[in-house]
Formats: structure tokens, C-alpha cells, sequence
């Protein structure tokens, strides 16, 4: 369990800091941004939370996710090591990701999507207020995901699959819960291809 009863450190003075593992990379790093995006797109379902108060339900799932987005953040911030072997469970072991949660969020976006009508064009983000954050973390995630990618095709970092799996489902359940959240699609604001041409 973490202890946090100093906010501030001044270890990251020198422009570094601390992986899982102990070890300081430049605060720039791609491994930093990824789970930073992580934590972005945390911070912005809270503020979409603010207005899902009213659905009991969406609201409990994103409660969930929020959890969870604080594992993908572990399982970020600890590189995998031993060529990519994943230590065992117990004391010590490395906090990762599952596929158990990724079936999660799919269960949920099936959940959802079932009441919603088939789109007949693309949603521009807005509609409600809860509808309008849920697209503004749906985008941010989508940075995330592509900081993941780039991580281990680019960098050549290895990433736990489960880790990319979940944050590109919880794209897609992002998209569908702005839907849901704008009267289950009655109040979607759809592109008109051309209008203003």
C-alpha cells in the first residue's frame, strides 16, 4: 500500500523521476507520458463524473474505471523485466492489468450500446455536459493508447497486452457512455458532411 505523508520530495528537482522499480527517468520519457495520459484521462472522467450523478449505474462503472485506470498506471510505471517474464503474484509481485477486466469493459459497452440506436453519421463531441467530458476523456485516452503503442513498437519497451487492450475498450466505452449519458442518443449532435462548404 502506498504512504503519502509528504507531498513534496524535491527529488524531481533535477527534471527525473522515480519508475515503479526505483529506477529515475527524465520526466519527458515516453514511459512517463504514457501513464501521465493515463492520469489525464482519470482526472478528466472525474470532472465528467460531476454530471453523472443523476445515472447511478454509468456512474458506478466509471467509478470502476477509475480504479482500474490506477493499475494501468502501475502496470505502466513498472517495466516489465526478465525478458518480458511477469513475477508471480504475492508480496512484491508486479501490479498488472488483466484480461478479466478488459471482458469487463466490453460486458459494459454491450451493456450500454443495446439501448442505443444505430449511428447514421459521426458524433461531433458535445450534447450534455457529462456527454461532452465523456468525449474529452474518450480523446484523451486515445493519446494514451497511442503513447502505449508507440512505447513498445518505438521505444522498444515491452507492455503487458492486457494493459493496450483495456485502454483502447475503454476508448470505445467512453464513446458509447457520452451516448448514453445525451439521452441514449436522442441528444447526439451528428456531422452534416458539407454544410458549411
Amino acid at each position: 500500500m502506498v504512504v503519502l505523508n509528504k507531498i513534496y520530495t524535491r527529488t524531481g528537482d533535477d527534471g527525473t523521476t522515480a519508475l515503479g522499480t526505483g529506477e529515475r527517468r527524465k520526466k519527458y520519457d515516453l514511459r512517463i507520458a504514457a501513464y501521465g495520459t493515463i492520469d489525464e484521462t482519470n482526472a478528466s472522467i472525474g470532472v465528467a463524473r460531476l454530471h453523472t450523478r443523476n445515472d447511478p449505474a454509468l456512474d458506478a462503472a466509471l467509478s470502476r474505471i477509475q480504479n482500474d485506470l490506477f493499475d494501468v498506471g502501475a502496470d505502466l510505471c513498472t517495466p516489465i523485466a526478465d525478458g518480458g517474464k511477469e513475477r508471480g503474484k504475492g508480496l512484491g509481485a508486479r501490479l498488472t492489468v488483466t484480461d478479466n477486466q478488459v471482458n469487463w469493459l466490453e460486458a459494459e459497452i454491450d451493456r450500454l450500446n443495446a439501448e442505443l440506436k444505430p449511428l447514421r453519421s459521426f458524433v461531433l463531441p458535445g450534447g450534455g455536459a457529462a456527454a461532452a467530458y465523456l468525449h474529452l476523456a474518450r480523446t484523451i485516452c486515445r493519446r494514451a493508447e497511442r503513447l502505449i503503442a508507440e512505447l513498445s513498437d518505438v521505444a522498444g519497451e515491452p507492455v503487458g497486452p492486457p494493459v493496450l487492450k483495456y485502454v483502447n475498450r475503454l476508448s470505445d466505452f467512453l464513446f458509447v457512455a457520452s451516448r448514453y449519458a445525451n439521452a441514449k442518443g436522442a441528444d447526439d449532435v451528428l456531422w452534416k458532411p458539407g454544410e458549411n462548404r
